[in-house]
């Protein structure tokens, strides 16, 4: 099973946030667009995991949950990895919040001493909203950097759940499947 752990934004969130990148999708219709349902907040790429182990995932995942109380995140703005200039992923933004940090790194600790690679990269919370998956596409990215500095959204949603999913890949794009949630602070 090819798993990953994240937070779900919740419904409103992702409808305002739809509503807010309607321009960017129409400046760049040819990128590859997270459907709205897809958009999430990854806290921790697991990789391909066997079937066998997602028990010791689940029970990890919900030790972690216990161990912090539900708190609010911020989401706004519009960027790119690694900037639009040289786009490969364009995302909307999270406000730093020091619960979101802890809560990533105690993943991060808890999935190394599982066995689970440590991500060598500094986390930087963000939504994917687009994929841009050729050189061509990446010309057409100047358009979108300048909707995207028209682009105002900000939200604000309540983080009490760490979601496991399942990603199938797939030619028409990988669904996801939940397979288990742990609440926070244990309720």
């Amino acid at each position: 099973m090819r798993l990953f752990l994240a937070l779900e934004l919740q419904p409103p969130v992702r409808e305002a946030l739809e509503e807010a990148i309607a321009p960017l999708r129409a400046a760049a219709p040819e990128l590859s667009w997270v459907p709205p349902a897809k958009r999430h907040l990854t806290l921790k790429f697991l990789g391909d995991v066997p079937d066998v182990r997602v028990g010791e995932v689940t029970a990890m995942t919900d030790a972690i949950a216990r161990g912090h109380h539900p708190f609010e995140m911020e989401l706004g703005g519009v960027g790119a990895f690694p900037n639009f200039r040289r786009a490969r992923v364009v995302w909307s933004g999270v406000a730093h919040e020091p619960r979101l940090e802890l809560l990533h790194h105690d993943l991060e600790v808890a999935g190394e001493a599982a066995g689970f690679e440590l991500e060598g990269r500094a986390f930087r919370p963000h939504v994917t909203l687009a994929r841009v998956r050729t050189a061509e596409e990446a010309d057409h990215v100047r358009r979108l950097a300048r909707a995207a500095r028209r682009v105002d959204f900000t939200a604000a949603q309540d983080v009490d759940a760490i979601t496991l999913f399942e990603s199938t890949l797939a030619p028409a794009g990988a669904p996801y499947r939940r397979v288990h949630v742990s609440t926070l602070g244990g309720g």
